[in-house]
Parts: structure tokens; sequence; C-alpha cells
């Protein structure tokens, strides 16, 4: 079955959603259906030569032009991304794009950027009932400070113990304790992820309460001076190196004009093995209290243990760009499709030996790539789509969502005309798969659109099968979701046509182990990108569908969002 087949029969297929209006059929691409042959290595196209079709040649050379050393890691700030945000410009405007920020290409977001100063010199002492220990910041630890302070100076601060952290209508980790001025200490994920509660919260999917940011959050909330979470790796989804790696640098954090929620002087994560030493040194099992967090009726406890720190921050206020392109409707230009991708990545580090630049291949060079392939499809259609399409490359998603938070916080276009969010992070480059991961199935009405996609390819949907690490809360859609806008996020199972699910999940594990955040993340030659591509035709299909039609995409019943009522907007 050729590419072209494959369009037609995804535009019939969503027809079949049970929707109000068909759309048209999406312009032939070229390329073969999933096949069990491995073809040879594409041939990147020369610039200049870019298809209207979504191809793999097209997509190649985009994937590795954005993850090249000239891009030099794509960190924000530097010099890596006006490189970047140039790049990203010249191809909207190339492939026939407007403006998409009120006539301009750029929505300038603003940030602060801590940078901690000196780290190997920073010690976070514990003095203790039974010891005193002493912790180093990267192989113990990491430690910044959420609230732009230049200096801190943390002595004998009390140290709190709350479980996960959580203060839920039916489940509260700071009942009956004042944390105020003191040092708390939480564990990563949900209650009920020890034992595996399936009662507890949403059982092993976890929700945005056991996400870290929200941890951070509500610490602030309860007015604590440092919040610290012990990492583990299966609870987590990444080993400690992608903590360290991620908190050796600048952080970011939009100033408090744009985001006014109390904030911590001092957040950090422990390894596990740091904290076991931790509560050892006031007497105490790790384990043992570990295991009573997830117990109906726990209740935090104070250590006989007290914390200090000592550190200093340089503090700039600099900003990023998102780059925003958009094709108006025919009809219903104030209603939008949104699609986005982050364009930024982690930079370089002078300090590492060998590879020094984070290139950011998979993360998320394929996301750039895949929304500027999609924006042409959508360019070059025989009839414009009747609502508008955005296509937004957004920056600091490795610092917190922040360039997806400032764009729905300014979104050009009103939240209730925003039918839905597209987003695109870190595809899959494993060659053709049997199924689509649909990450929060369940969530919203998006999943049908994308169930009938699949069905059009002669694939099936199915859920995230490591839902307690979160995915859905950590990539950019989740800003558009917590506005009540909803959100697909979707990409190449682990089903492999050749090999199956062993051989999948073999090169997903192989890829967060060796690759995820590491200078390791390149472009590779060989790369089979069949699966990628039927990833991309796919999200255009929905893309189009949804910018064909007059109603908008629901949340479902029990859904972790709902769009905000006329009241509350």
């Amino acid at each position: 079955m050729n590419r072209c087949l494959i369009a037609s029969a995804l535009a019939l297929a969503l027809v079949a959603c049970g929707q109000q209006e068909s759309a048209p059929a999406p312009p032939s691409t070229s390329g073969t259906a999933v096949a069990s042959s491995k073809p040879g290595p594409v041939e990147p196209t020369s610039e200049g030569n870019f298809s209207a079709d979504i191809k793999a040649e097209d997509f190649a050379a985009r994937l590795q032009k954005l993850s090249s050393d000239q891009f030099e890691g794509r960190q924000p700030g530097t010099i890596g991304e006006r490189v970047t945000t140039a790049y990203i410009k010249d191809q909207f405007e190339r492939i026939g794009l407007k403006p998409g920020n009120k006539g301009s290409w750029f929505q300038t977001v603003p940030m602060v950027q801590t940078t901690l100063q000196d780290p190997a010199n920073v010690k976070i002492k514990v003095k203790g009932a039974s010891a005193e220990s002493v912790f180093d910041v990267g192989k113990d630890s990491v430690i910044n400070s959420l609230n732009g302070s230049l200096d801190v100076n943390l002595v004998d601060s009390p140290i709190i113990f709350a479980g996960y952290g959580v203060n839920a209508p039916d489940w509260n980790d700071y009942a009956g304790i004042d944390v105020k001025g003191k040092t708390v200490i939480v564990l990563v994920n949900d209650p009920g992820w020890g034992n595996h509660d399936p009662e507890l919260f949403k059982g092993k999917t976890l929700t945005y309460y056991g996400r870290w940011t929200y941890k951070y959050e509500e610490a602030a909330r309860q007015g604590a001076a440092a919040l610290f979470i012990v990492h583990e790796t299966a609870g987590a989804g990444y080993p400690w190196e992608v903590v360290e790696s991620g908190w050796s640098g600048p952080q970011m954090a939009l100033p408090a004009s744009e985001d006014p929620a109390p904030r911590l002087e001092t957040a950090g994560w422990f390894s596990e093995a740091a904290a076991t030493r931790l509560f050892a040194s006031a007497g105490l099992d790790f384990a043992a209290l570990k295991k009573s967090a997830d117990l109906r009726g726990f209740r935090p406890i104070e250590l006989d243990a007290k914390l200090s720190v000592e550190y200093r921050n340089k503090i700039e206020t600099i900003s990023s760009e998102n780059v925003i392109g958009m094709l108006p409707g025919s009809e219903r230009t104030d209603e939008a499709i949104v699609y986005t991708a982050h364009w930024d990545h982690l930079g370089k580090d002078d300090k590492l030996e060998g590879d020094q630049i984070y290139n950011g291949a998979i993360d998320n060079a394929t996301g750039v790539a895949g929304i500027i392939e999609i924006a042409e499809a959508f360019t070059h259609q025989p009839s414009p789509p009747k609502r508008s399409v955005v296509f937004a490359a957004v920056t600091l998603e490795e610092s917190g969502l922040l360039g997806a938070q400032h764009y729905v916080a300014h979104s050009p276009f009103a939240l209730d005309k925003t039918v839905a969010d597209i987003n695109i992070d870190a595809l899959p480059i494993l060659g053709p798969t049997k199924n689509l991961t649909v990450i929060g199935l369940g969530q919203s009405e998006l999943d049908e659109y994308a169930e009938a996609a699949a069905k059009a390819q002669g694939r099936v949907i199915s859920a995230d099968e490591s839902p307690e690490k979160g995915h859905f809360f950590r990539s950019d859609h989740v800003n558009f979701a917590r506005a009540g806008i909803p959100a697909l996020y979707a990409m190449s199972g682990l089903d492999l046509v050749d090999g199956g699910e062993a051989a999948g999940r073999k090169a997903a594990d192989d890829y967060t182990a060796n690759r995820y955040h590491k200078p390791s993340d390149n472009y590779d030659p060989n790369w089979d990108y069949r699966g990628v591509i039927e990833d991309l035709d796919l999200l255009y299909a929905v893309g189009r569908k949804l910018a064909d039609e007059s109603i908008f995409p629901k949340w479902k019943a029990g859904a972790d969002f709902s769009r905000p009522s006329k009241t509350d907007q």
C-alpha cells in the first residue's frame, strides 16, 4: 500500500470517528506503508529541494541540521539559540506560513537564570542524633534556588519527612505539622506507588501530584525553607545521571511578574543512597519509613536531625524566544489547532571529556523537524484548512516547560477558541510498529481521532506501558491541558514489525540508559524512518480533521482536566 493510499485511507477513517464533517484527503505522499524488510540508509534532502510531502529524506535533513554541532546543543540564551530560532523562522517562512504572534515570528519569554556558584565546594551537612553526614553536590545531591536568592545560608534547619509531599482532597502528607522555615524531604511519584496500591490516586498511573514540579510548588505554599526529593530510577523513570546533568547548569524560571506563586529558596534532590545515609544519621531506617508513606493514615514526622547548607547564586534576567508560525483558516480564522514541539536542549559542557555537546537529536530535534514537515504538508493542501493552524516551536521545556507556559498565558488565540494541542516530543526512530502509544490515553476525545488514523495505517492504539513515569505531565502539552485545552501526545509504540515488543522495549531501554539527556543523543545516518514518518502522517491527518470541522473535542469523564466554564474565564 503506497503512501498516497495511506493518506486517503486516513481521511476516510477519520470521517468514521462519528464527527459531523469530513476532511478532504491530504496531499499524496511518497513512500511505502509498514513493511518488514528494512530499507537502506536514507540520504537527506539537500537544502532548497524539499518536497511538499512528508518524506523521510526531508525529515532526515532537518533532523541532521538541528542536531548538528553548529547548533551547540540548542541551549536558551546562547549562540545556539540564535542559530536555532533563525533556522526555524526561515523554514516557517520558506514553506509559506505567516508570522503567528500578532505579526511577529517570535514571542519573547522572559526568564530568571539562576546559576549555582562553585558547586564542587557546596556541602550539605546533616547533624543527627546518631551521626553527622556530609553530602556532595553532584554525586549525592543537587541544589538550587527557585526564588532568585543570591546568598543562601540555611543553618540547623529541622528536617521533616513528609511522605510524597502531597496535599490532595483525600490525602494530606502535611497534616498536623508546621513546616514553615524547615527542610522537607519527600518521595518521588504518588502515594501508593511503593506498595502498588491500585486504590490510591490512579494506582500505577502517575497524577500531577506525583510530578516533581508539583512537590516544589506545594512545599512553597506550605512555607518550607527547602525541599529535597529522593530519587529512585523506577519511580522517576530516569537514572540519577539525568537529574545531575539537568541541575548542573543554570536553572530557568519565569519572573515573578509572570508567575507570582510562592517559590522555594532551596530546592533539590538526594540520591536514594544519600537519603538512606541521611536518615541513618537520625537513627532511622529510610526503607521502613518509605513503606509507611504508602499507607492510609500516614503522618509526617520530624527527624532528630538538622540540615545546614551555604551557597551563592549568580542571578541573571534574560530572555528566550518561542518561534510561532501560522496558516490562517479560510472560514474560522479565530479558531486554532496548535502543534507544539520544544526546540531547546542542554547546550554544551566544557568540563566533559570527549563529546561536550548535548545535540538532542531525538530530544527534540525530531519534534521540531516533525512540525516543519507537517506545516509544509498543510501549506500545500489543495484547499486551505477552515480553522487556523499554529506551529509553535517553544523554548525552555527542559527548564520546566516554561516556553509553553508563557505561550498559554499570552496566547495569540483566545484559549476558548483553541481547539486542541498536538504535541511532538522525542519521537522514537525504531522502524515500523504495529501500535501507536497515546500518552494519557483516556483523557479526551482526541483518543478517537488517533485511533481512527492508526486503524487506517493498520495499527492499533495503546496506552503508555509505563504510566507510573508520568509522561503526560513531562512535556509542553500539559500547559494546554491545565488551561482546559485537550491535548494529544502520541508516538510509535514498542511493538515493532521487525522483532515485536521485546525488540522495541530493548531499543527504548537502551535510549533511556545511554542517550537520554546525554551527549550521545546524536543523529544516526542508519536510522530506519518508516515508523516515524507514519507517526507524522497520522498527526497531520488528525490536525487536518480538527481544522476542517466545527466541533470542539471534549475531555472525558474522570479526566484530570476540563475546559473552564464561561463564568471561570
